[in-house]
């Protein structure tokens, strides 16, 4: 994973690097920026997911009444409150923008919410009495979790106001009029090598003592990993801050001070894979568990009695409410079965067919309303992209996943869908009216742009985290769903470690468990991690779980470099896997750059011939990535095109959804008619190692030479020879450039036209004359972002056919000299580390960097 702040900017460079253009500049104006960027904190989707609200179409945050026979919560972005022990849900709230984290005034009058609005989060009041709504904040910056004083003076909250990092404030709420705003925590500079975290600490999730007089808090100071423990301080700016619990949190903690001002409940994963809630007293000591489960449970909050806890479950996929009694540990669920509604509301039922065979399928929609806000099923999972073009719309866009069939409950009028289903069909968009208290029945008929299947080709995302803390429990039954909806015939599911958990390890612990294989094949594999070297694709596994699996985490039993990724790759290997790294760079490195650091050891791996592919397509720049791919051919190394779209299956926000950066691979002619009669396993990673595949977010690719495959190897005589390539590329999604690439250089542009419903279309036959050795591509991208596509640019290339002339090899003086000072920052950089286990390790790196200095000095050889 990567950080991308600058990213369209990035691309931009390097496109023009590539192929000057005097007007190129002019024609990018479209630029996807991440979503609420009031926020300096490092790697925005674990922050975004785990810790700032997102919309659900299941309850995500509650709190109870000043009486206890309510609750309010936040459910499909908007406030909704509701009598335990009946199914009747009143909607209180209804916009604009969406509605989060609920807080019920102690004297029951006012509710104070977050809205997520004109790019910022913002706190208001309603009045419960009016229905009306103010603000409290007014700054632009990232105001959550707000938190009633038990006397009602008092909202403590948390804000990003401050130096755009998150500290809790406390605004003065007396007669319902807003006070002064008094930051309570102070702004500090850690000085730790925090790698998720960022150097300064922060303060989260406020909870108040009944008396009002001290807060207990979450932060991370003086501690490298996770988000920290609890500490307590006195209600005042500039109190000390005392710990009174650690351990290694990830963002959802969010402790709640009990009613007698002896326990405190909060949410956490020690131990385990899934969080669950733990008590402790209000002075820290021992803790355990009150409640155990393979699902989340988060969000506590004690009832006004002490008798109960109200939480967050994710235990049947969707987010759910329940409370717990305590003590007794009965479970009561509360569901929302009679819903009534602020406004005029309708229903819209949707079909989607596949116009070839008439059969409804599964696809991917958005149902927009005049405000811009989004709709989904009651049961279905939301899901919000990371970043979008502030010029074209207002909110990210949001969607969820339909079976082929879906009601969804609307604002009576009208409404657009959106339905998209990965790259081979063309996307439809429609404008609909529905009935107040009426339904209104669509049928939505997608048409094939291309039928790569049956030319034997088949799509598949090479790295998707099935659960990784995120809001929703994800199973291969459940992501085999959103793979059918996103076109996919396979995922990968890296199973990886978040902070000191290891969601899925179930699933390829011992032995790696059997593929799901009904509607789309779901394997289970492994991303190695480390903050040093670069994080690296393990697919196939055959016997097990590599453990420890992280190196290079300072502060940790797990701090030394060793193993290294081309080690990793060997132990991978001895189990029957293909390896690869994924998410490599979102800009070219520079040896020479001593500014920043260098310590991707990607020449590595492939100088010692442990690498199957290279993650061209993924969570990084893909000119940036192949880039430095074109050098590693230059210098005669065969290295396959991957493509992975790292994402979190079960995140509401996420970069994703799966499949947006997919690869495809020649495996195999169709041999039915049903999603499943792909090729086999087997036949699938071999064919990857074989490099007959291309990498792609849009642009659908096919190339041949003289008749040759993608992978292929064409010999010609010395002297070389003419050869005819064949070029065809269909796009939903606009394009600048159509390209034939051949070591490094662009060496023929294809033109372009425009199909109805916007394809995008170019075919052409290209002579080449050939007279070195060498290797050919074919690629297509655009300069700017452009929807549907969700990626910073679209961009597909295929892997190379390679032309040997004679029995020359592929060289490149300057492109072995580039690898080789960046093995020497390497070195450098292993031999100054101090946290080697023993000299042993340090001597096997230090080896292994030798041995791929040798090896591009002898590839820099003309």
């Amino acid at each position: 994973m990567r950080t991308r702040s600058c990213i369209a900017a990035h691309a931009l460079a390097v496109l023009i690097a590539l192929h000057p253009s005097p007007t190129a500049a002019k024609q990018h104006s479209a630029v996807r920026e991440f979503v609420l960027k009031q926020i300096d904190v490092p790697h925005h989707y674990y922050y975004r997911e785990m810790y700032l609200p997102q919309v659900t179409s299941g309850p995500n945050a509650v709190s109870w009444s000043p009486d206890g026979q309510e609750v309010v919560y936040a459910m499909q972005g908007t406030l909704w409150r509701q009598r335990p022990g009946t199914t009747q849900a009143r909607q209180i709230t209804d916009g604009p923008g969406y509605h989060h984290q609920p807080d019920w005034s102690p004297d029951g009058r006012c509710i104070a919410y977050a809205v997520y609005n004109e790019d910022a989060v913002e706190l208001w009041l309603l009045d419960l009495a009016t229905g009306r709504s103010a603000p409290i904040t007014r700054n632009g910056a990232v105001n959550v979790e707000p938190r009633w004083s038990r006397d009602g003076k008092r909202l403590a909250f948390v804000s990003t106001t401050f130096n755009r990092r998150f500290h809790v404030h406390v605004v003065d709420l007396a007669d319902g009029k807003v006070g002064e705003i008094t930051r309570l925590t102070e702004d500090h500079d850690s000085g730790l090598p925090r790698y998720y975290y960022g150097k300064f600490d922060h303060y989260l999730s406020p909870t108040w003592s009944p008396d009002g007089r001290e807060i207990i808090l979450v932060s991370n100071r003086d501690r490298i990993q996770g988000t920290g423990g609890l500490w307590k301080t006195a209600a005042r700016p500039g109190s000390r801050l005392r710990p009174i619990h650690y351990e290694e949190t990830a963002w959802r903690t969010r402790p709640d001070w009990s009613p007698d001002g002896k326990r405190v409940v909060y949410s956490s994963f020690a131990g385990r894979q899934w969080h669950s809630l733990w008590l402790m007293t209000a002075d820290g000591g021992d803790v355990f568990p009150l409640t155990y489960g393979d699902y989340d449970m988060t969000s506590p909050r004690w009832s006004p009695d002490g008798r109960r806890i109200a939480y967050i479950s994710n235990q049947d996929g969707n987010t759910s409410l329940w409370i717990i009694d305590v003590p007794g540990g009965r479970r009561t669920r509360i569901e929302a079965g009679d819903r009534h509604y602020l406004g005029p509301v309708g229903r819209l039922k949707l079909t989607v067919v596949d116009r070839a065979t008439g059969r409804t399928v599964p696809a991917r929609v958005t149902v927009t309303g005049p405000d811009a806000r989004t709709y989904a099923p009651d049961d279905a999972w939301r899901h919000s992209d990371e970043a979008f073009d502030r010029a074209l719309f207002k909110f990210e866009a949001s969607y969820f996943h339909t079976p082929g069939t879906s009601e969804i409950t609307v604002p009576a009028g009208p409404v657009t869908l959106d339905v998209l289903r990965g790259l081979e069909y063309r996307p439809v968009r429609m404008e609909v009216e529905v009935s107040h208290d009426g339904s209104r029945a669509v049928r939505v008929v997608l048409d094939r742009i291309s039928d790569l299947p049956a030319k034997g080709w088949w799509s598949g995302d090479l790295h998707v985290h099935m659960n990784y803390g995120g809001h929703y429990r994800n199973t291969p039954e459940r992501l085999a769903l959103q793979a059918r909806a996103e076109d996919l015939h396979t995922i990968e599911n890296l199973v990886v470690n978040k902070e000191q958990r290891i969601p899925d390890i179930e699933w390829v612990a011992d032995r790696p468990g059997p593929p799901w294989t009904r509607g789309a094949v779901i394997a289970h594999g492994q991303e190695f991690h480390t903050s040093f070297w670069g994080h690296s694709a393990l697919i196939g596994l055959q016997d097990h779980y590599l453990m420890p699996d992280y190196a290079g985490y300072v502060g940790t039993a797990a701090a030394s470099l060793y193993p290294h990724n081309p080690a990793v790759f060997e132990m991978a290997r001895a189990q029957g896997a293909i390896t690869g790294y994924v998410h490599p760079f979102d800009t070219v490195p520079d040896p020479a750059d001593r500014s920043k650091r260098l310590t991707h050891d990607l020449p590595v791996g492939v100088a010692l011939g442990r690498l199957d592919f290279f993650e061209v397509v993924g969570f990084s720049d893909h000119l940036a990535t192949s880039t430095v791919w074109y050098r590693l051919l230059n210098c005669g190394f065969r290295l396959p095109a991957g493509a992975g779209t790292d994402a979190m299956a079960n995140y509401a926000s996420l970069r994703g959804p799966v499949g947006v950066d997919r690869v495809y691979v020649q495996a195999g002619a169709r041999s039915g008619r049903t999603a499943s009669a792909g090729p086999t396993r087997k036949a699938w990673i071999d064919s990857i190692r074989a490099g007959r595949t291309f990498a792609t977010n849009g642009p659908l690719l096919e190339f041949t030479i003289d008749g040759r495959a993608i992978g292929d190897e064409i010999r010609l005589p010395a002297g070389g020879g003419t050869l005819v390539a064949r070029a065809a590329v269909r796009s939903i999604a606009p394009l600048t450039r159509v390209e034939i690439v051949s070591n490094g250089e662009v060496i023929a542009s294809l033109p372009m036209e425009t199909a109805p419903a916007g394809v995008t279309k170019a075919d052409g036959t290209v002579r080449l004359e050939v007279k070195r050795s060498g290797w050919y591509l074919l690629r297509a991208w655009s300069d700017r972002p452009a929807p549907p596509i969700l990626d910073i640019y679209p961009f597909g290339t295929t892997s190379p056919i390679y032309v040997t002339v004679g029995d020359a090899p592929v060289r490149s003086v300057a492109d072995a000299a580039y690898f080789i000072a960046w093995i020497d920052r390497l070195e450098e950089a292993a031999v100054a580390h101090t946290g080697w286990n023993n000299e042993d390790e340090k001597l096997a790196v230090l080896k292994d960097l030798g041995v791929a200095r040798v090896a591009f000095r002898d590839r820099g050889e003309e």
